[in-house]
């Protein structure tokens, strides 16, 4: 991991609303209309910190057919772990001046 993409997944759950939205996913896969329900937020602000999440692979979400033809999007959960210590710092320091070299 180098310092972009450590910066990336650390900002992704620094927010608190993310860190419920995760919360929520631990349940199970969910509709995001339900999703949006329950953490008490517009699709659309959904919509913008589930595209951070997916980007930094904290969630996936999948298209799906209901019985009477409408597109549903859901979103799961994807499985993680996440740690954060100065080793792992280090490291993406170093990786990150070996590329500037």
């Amino acid at each position: 991991m180098n310092v972009e993409q450590l910066s990336a997944t650390l900002a992704a759950v620094a927010s608190p609303q993310r860190m419920l939205i995760l919360t929520e996913l631990s349940a199970g896969r969910v509709h995001v209309s339900e999703l949006a329900r329950r953490v008490g937020m517009s699709r659309a602000l959904l919509y913008m910190h589930l595209a951070k999440l997916e980007a930094t692979g904290f969630v996936t979400t999948a298209l799906e057919l209901s019985p009477e033809g409408t597109a549903l999007k859901h979103v799961s959960l994807a499985p993680f772990s996440l740690t954060v210590d100065i080793a792992v710092i280090t490291q993406a320091v170093a990786n990150a001046a070996t590329t500037h070299e």
